[in-house]
């Protein structure tokens, strides 16, 4: 089979992915767009689709998750493509590096360890490797590795979960509270006496002590906050919809109304929990 053969072929597989990203980023032949990109400015785009990919497996759209997972399955091999122009490695060194990873982090499994164990002992013993892998890097510091690059919810949750571990933590959830009351009103001071820049670093702290509340309670910040951002967007949706069938809009409406109309598709919200409590 040609190179030409295998783009055209309905059962190619991950070679003809391969072999079509080859071809895009092929400076006679190639697309002029997808020449001219380099690491830096596919990353948003990474990262945008795996946030597509949570998106689908939300809302459970299975044929809408096959086709986000093929996008971001795409962005490895773009930035495949790139790293092997570059010289640094290709796309069969990235699946032979995780190959490795995951056999060496799973020893119960694929080693001589018992599986009798419970799985939050092997998250222990998963954490414990993977210290052990930061150790083989220099990465002595405990919160060495964590990624500067990650969505900022999802850091501050993980630097917290790397200082609790070694004891740096809140041992009651009331003092989480306390401490929440506490940078609030520092907050609120700093809105009325200090500089935009001391007022943004107030507002930081109290989202940072939120993400910890987050984690003592066992909520993933991030997934807490896209939840709340779908129920806005459901809320929102409702008031638009009613004041449609007035022959009305946001523009035209005014707060009294359309926070009536919010609370309204509050109680449809609660209405709906019952229902499907009860079924």
């Amino acid at each position: 089979m040609t190179d030409n053969d295998l783009i055209h072929a309905p059962d190619g597989g991950l070679p003809r992915l391969l072999e079509i990203m080859r071809r895009l980023r092929d400076p006679d032949t190639g697309c002029p767009w997808d020449i001219e990109q380099d690491f830096t400015s596919i990353a948003p785009y990474t990262i945008e689709e795996a946030y597509e990919v949570a998106d689908a497996i939300e809302r459970r759209d299975w044929s809408e998750l096959e086709a986000e997972l093929g996008d971001l399955l795409l962005q490895v091999v773009y930035h495949a493509q790139m790293a092997q122009e570059a010289g640094h490695f290709d796309f069969d060194s990235i699946t032979a590096r995780i190959s490795d990873k995951m056999v060496a982090r799973h020893p119960h499994v694929f080693g001589n360890e018992s599986r009798d164990k419970s799985p939050e002992q092997q998250t222990v013993d998963w954490e414990r490797i993977k210290a052990d892998e930061r150790a083989g890097k220099a990465q002595s510091g405990v919160l060495d590795g964590v990624a500067v690059g990650l969505p900022a919810l999802l850091r501050a949750l993980k630097l917290q979960k790397r200082a609790a571990r070694v004891g740096f933590d809140w041992p009651d959830i009331g003092q989480v509270l306390d401490k929440i009351t506490e940078e609030a009103r520092e907050l609120t001071e700093a809105r009325d006496s200090l500089t935009q820049a001391e007022i943004e670093e107030e507002f930081g702290d109290l989202l940072f002590v939120m993400a910890n509340l987050g984690r003592h309670l066992e909520i993933d910040p991030e997934a807490a906050l896209r939840a709340a951002n779908t129920k806005f967007v459901r809320r929102f949706t409702y008031i638009e919809r009613q004041l449609a069938s007035r022959g009305s809009s946001p523009e035209q409406s005014d707060l009294a109304e359309m926070d009536s109309l919010w609370n309204a598709a509050k109680q449809r919200d609660k209405a709906k929990k019952v229902t499907d409590r009860g079924q």
